[in-house]
Formats: structure tokens, sequence, C-alpha cells
């Protein structure tokens, strides 16, 4: 678990340099979207992103509350709550085994990956700790942040940077080729903003 928190530590201080609230991220940060995302109550993911730490749950305790917490803020396409039946048609069983979920908290494998799928959830949604869980949800946010305070990040990572400065000694073939290589991160970076507005 330790383990957890120290690449939990480091996002957030990564975090802290580019918003600028290093110690005060639940200031800069969507805290209702990463529980939306994350499954963790929101108390908690303000907790964890001023350097707290989690209450420490077994298991058991963590599916239980995951499934509960999905039920509480999922919501049909007409706007109601999911159903024990309609949850338990979901996940492939019956609403008694989903009823006894929520009392033992520990569902077979196969129906919580058909619930955590039904509902567009991250893999290890309702067996994450909450640091490692957080640390997942925070990644595109990072990500994100250090792409608008370094343009070039992308293309430095890949390479690109520093083959162009090699530009001088390609011949018309290399050039081409790393013309459309640049073009296509370039198309590709795009059509993830378009995607993600």
């Amino acid at each position: 678990m330790s383990d957890a928190y120290a690449a939990l530590a480091e996002v957030l201080d990564r975090l802290g340099e580019l918003t600028g609230r290093p110690g005060r991220l639940p200031e800069a940060l969507d805290v209702a979207g990463l529980s939306y995302r994350t499954g963790i109550p929101v108390g908690v993911v303000v907790d964890l992103l001023s350097g707290g730490r989690a209450g420490e749950a077994c298991l058991a305790h963590r599916v239980r509350q995951r499934l509960d917490f999905i039920r509480e803020t999922r919501r049909r396409p007409d706007g109601k709550r999911y159903s024990l039946d309609e949850l338990a048609r979901i996940a492939g069983t019956s609403r008694q085994w989903l009823s006894e979920w929520r009392k033992s908290g520990m569902p077979s494998l196969e129906h919580a990956d058909r619930l955590r799928r039904f509902f567009g959830l991250p893999a290890g949604f309702f067996t994450a700790d909450e640091p490692e869980a957080l640390c997942e949800a925070l990644q595109p946010v990072l990500q994100s942040l250090e792409a608008e305070a370094d343009p070039l990040l992308r293309l430095r990572e890949c390479g690109l940077i520093r083959l162009a400065a090699r530009a001088p000694q390609m011949n018309a073939r290399q050039l081409s080729t790393l013309a459309d290589l640049a073009e296509m991160i370039i198309a590709s970076e795009k059509a993830g903003d378009t995607g993600r507005a």
C-alpha cells in the first residue's frame, strides 16, 4: 500500500507544480469528477489530494462500497436509478446473488467485470485501493496539463525533435518519412482534442 501512496505523492507533486497550487489541489481539480470515476467518496478524494491517507478497508468492504457507489451515482438513460433487478441483469446474475454481494462484498470476477464494462469503469474499479485508483484517474489530468505547459513534450517523448536536429544529415526520403510521422502525430493530437471537447 505504501507504494501506491508514493506513486500518488509523485503525481500530486507534479500536479502542484503544473497548477501552481501545491498543497491546494482540491481547489484546482474536479474533485466530484475524480470521485465519480474512481468510486471514492468526495471527502476521501479531498483528503488524498491534500496529502492525507484513506482509511484502511478490507477488500470486501471496498467492493461493497463501490457497488453501492455505482447504484447511487449511475443513472439510466431516463435519469432514474438502476434497480437491483436491472443491476443483476447487467451483471448476468440474479437479484438474490446481487443482494448477497452487497452484504459480503465479494462478487465473482466475471459478474463484477460485466458491471465494470457496462458502466465504462476503469479496470480494477472494484478492487483498487484508494491511492491507486486516484493515481490512475489523475494520469489523464497530468498528461493534459503537461501538454499545455509544454506543447512540444509529445514530440520530445517520441524523439522527433532530436531527429529534426539531424535533418541536415538526412536524405530526401528520410526527411519525407520524418515529416509524415510528425503530421500523423499532429493529426492524432487534434483528433484527441476534438474527442475531449
